[in-house]
Parts: structure tokens; C-alpha cells; sequence
């Protein structure tokens, strides 16, 4: 996962489900602000896998179109092998699943995913 610009601040757009889920974080202005920022959420979310940060010019986010959030599947040598709808909502664990198997099939490997909207 790479945590990107901050998509609901509370000093721009606040939603329900953050304060709900009690991740209200103002937009960060530095660095070291956005790395606590992503760590308290991908901690309060709940996330089990391992997550970086994007650079505060945003140049993930601006070359993958990431914002507010989408699952990319990347092949070795950073081939993009999957896109998905924008998320929360376009997310599909079982489409994920599709690819990915596609992506390792006869490597030995057999994806197991399970789905956790937030």
C-alpha cells in the first residue's frame, strides 16, 4: 500500500466514516506529519500489510491516479497488471483474486484474499 494525500483533512473535507472510525487528521505539512498521519491509519484501520509513504510532491499518487484510493496489482519490473475502479466503492476482492492468479499461476503460489471495506 502506498498512503498518498490525505483524502478527507478535517480542515477540507471531513467525512462521517472518519470520525466514525476516529481517523480526523488535519492536511499535513510535513513530511514527518503525513508519515504519523498514515501510520496512526493504517493502525486504527486495521491494514495487515505493509504500507509506505508517498513523497509530499505526490508523484505515486500523480503517476497512478491513486487519490482517493485504488488497488493497483504490479507485475516484477513494475508492469502494471491490474487497475481497479476507484475505492472505496469500485474495490473487488474476487476481481483482485482473478488477477492475481492470472499474474502468479505456475509459480506455485495461490492468492487467499479477504475483503474489508472501511
Amino acid at each position: 500500500m502506498v498512503y498518498i494525500t490525505e483524502a478527507h483533512p478535517s480542515d477540507v473535507w471531513q467525512m462521517q466514516s472518519n470520525v466514525k472510525d476516529k481517523v480526523v487528521f488535519a492536511s499535513p505539512k510535513t513530511e514527518e506529519e503525513r508519515a504519523f498521519v498514515a501510520g496512526a491509519c493504517v493502525r486504527k484501520l486495521g491494514i495487515k500489510y505493509p504500507a509506505v509513504l508517498d513523497e509530499f510532491g505526490n508523484s505515486t499518487e500523480q503517476a497512478y491516479t491513486g487519490w482517493p484510493d485504488r488497488i493497483y496489482l504490479l507485475q516484477a519490473g513494475g508492469r502494471v497488471a491490474f487497475k481497479s475502479k476507484p475505492g472505496p466503492f469500485g474495490f473487488s476482492a474476487e476481481q483482485l483474486g482473478k488477477e492475481l492468479a492470472k499474474v502468479t499461476a505456475g509459480n506455485g503460489t495461490a492468492p487467499k484474499l479477504s475483503a474489508k471495506a472501511h
